[in-house]
């Protein structure tokens, strides 16, 4: 592989790359930095976890005049998970670039602090279409000195239905820019995106060497729609020979109604589960997706856009409770698991009706579908199957200067817990959460609310 090295990065981007532990880039980057640094238009079919964000991060950052106060770099992502996961990726990479301001413009929360905060133009916005399109026109986004458009899951963002703001915006900035497209699938909408927005774009494929795809099994069951349900809590609770109890899961679901259907009857049945789709509001999604990180919740059934941005390199278990419309989303839902070089299991339950859909997969793998039996019968007691741990929300967070290791060493220091009891802190603008092992949550959340993080009383409660 190539090394970071032999590319004509800033001294203090390579110092980043260094801090971060990155060796050798990713075939992604290989293929795609070079290009990128020229200043070509580049496409590039990439999954997530394949480094992408860091191609691109490295690539805007080598353009960026942080002494000129003007919006130079505009990304924009289907969901503000996503938004959120690349915010972060970049401002990592951008930690040795003094005075980067990078701004993240998503719908679903409120206007007044993002006006304020556009009183003095960022340098670079990560954002979802709809409030970037609001902004520009409004006149409190400045697009005329734009010098790179990112486009990320493309394919996710035309299936919301983002194409006609997409347009809008190219039309309301900068017409000399850079415009980088990375999408997992290609599907002949993206190649007309392509065409329109793109001048002789270098066209970026990587498949993994055989030695490098990840250890997925793929299961199917045919099963009638009136037993799916008692179907995927046989799959979850190991009963009658299924082997994945005990083990977080991922499960999909075509339609929201249907997502929330299915998580309401697996919470009645004891499970720990949650719902995931795009009709909640934004703070429930954000704690869905924090209790379910953190190992608060076992099982998270989700919508393919709402799960778009979700991030979870040890998953071991997807199930789809419908097949996807199209073979690549299948694709996809599979690459949920079997990350970073671990063992994954995909689990597909198929109605006689989805048959043709199976075919579809079938056809884009060019290997015939492992199809199981699977004896199917009610469930006859509740039997909980709790999550190893408990989320406790503290009132406070960045604004209040607060860190995870602040957080840390209050429940280390007053309230008496060992490091191993507490799981993953999360530190947002105005809040903060952090995973307590169960069985000491409830002391955690007692001394905490009696003493004091960094000589200060927060409000502290449970999630969930």
């Amino acid at each position: 592989m190539t090394t970071f090295n032999t590319l004509a990065l800033k001294p203090a981007l390579l110092d980043s790359v260094e801090t971060l532990g990155y060796a050798d880039m990713t075939p992604v980057q290989a293929q795609s930095l070079p290009p990128m640094l020229e200043g070509r238009d580049v496409i590039a079919q990439a999954q997530t976890g394949s480094g992408k964000t860091a191609a691109f991060g490295l690539s805007l950052l080598q353009t960026l005049d942080a002494d000129t106060i003007r919006l130079q770099v505009l990304v924009l992502c289907p969901t503000r998970e996503l938004a959120d996961q690349v915010s972060k990726a970049i401002r990592r990479l951008a930690i040795n670039i003094p005075n980067v301001k990078l701004l993240t413009l998503c719908g679903g929360m409120p206007l007044g602090p993002q006006l304020a905060s556009l009183t003095h133009d960022p340098h670079i916005v990560v954002g979802t279409p709809g409030r970037v399109q609001e902004h520009l026109k409004r006149g409190s986004l400045h697009g005329g000195g734009i010098k790179v458009l990112v486009l990320d899951e493309a394919d996710r963002m035309l299936d919301m239905g983002f194409s006609d703001a997409i347009d809008d915006i190219v039309g309301r900035i900068a017409k000399h820019h850079q415009t980088l497209l990375f999408s997992a699938t290609y599907p002949q909408e993206i190649r007309a995106v392509s065409q329109r927005l793109q001048k002789n774009p270098v066209e970026v494929t990587v498949d993994a060497p055989a030695n490098e795809v990840p250890a997925i099994e793929q299961r199917f069951h045919e099963v009638e729609p009136a037993q799916k349900i008692d179907a995927l809590a046989q799959l979850l609770s190991g009963e009658r020979g299924a082997d994945v109890s005990g083990q977080q899961a991922l499960v999909f679901c075509n339609m929201r109604r249907e997502v929330d259907a299915v998580a309401l009857e697996l919470d009645r049945r004891g499970f720990s589960a949650l719902a995931l789709h795009g009709d909640m509001d934004q703070r429930d999604r954000d704690e869905v997706l924090v209790r379910f990180v953190n190992h608060s919740c076992s099982v998270l059934v989700a919508t393919d856009v709402a799960a778009r941005g979700l991030d979870i390199v040890s998953l071991p278990l997807v199930i789809s409770y419908d097949i996807a419309h199209d073979p690549e989303t299948h694709t996809h839902r599979i690459g949920r698991t079997g990350r970073a070089g671990q063992s994954g299991l995909a689990i597909t339950l198929c109605a006689p009706r989805e048959r043709p859909k199976a075919l579809n997969i079938e056809e884009l793998n060019g290997t015939p579908l492992a199809w199981r039996p699977l004896k199917v019968a009610p469930q006859r007691s509740k039997t909980l199957h709790l999550a190893p741990m408990k989320t406790l929300v503290i009132d406070a967070g960045r604004q209040d200067k607060l860190r995870p290791g602040d957080i840390l060493g209050a429940l280390t220091g007053d309230a008496g817990l060992a490091a191993k009891d507490i799981g993953k802190i999360d530190v947002y603008a105005t809040r903060a959460y952090v995973a307590i092992s169960c069985s000491l949550a409830a002391k955690a959340l007692e001394r905490l609310r009696a003493g004091k993080i960094k000589g200060r009383s927060f409000r502290v409660r449970p999630l969930g």
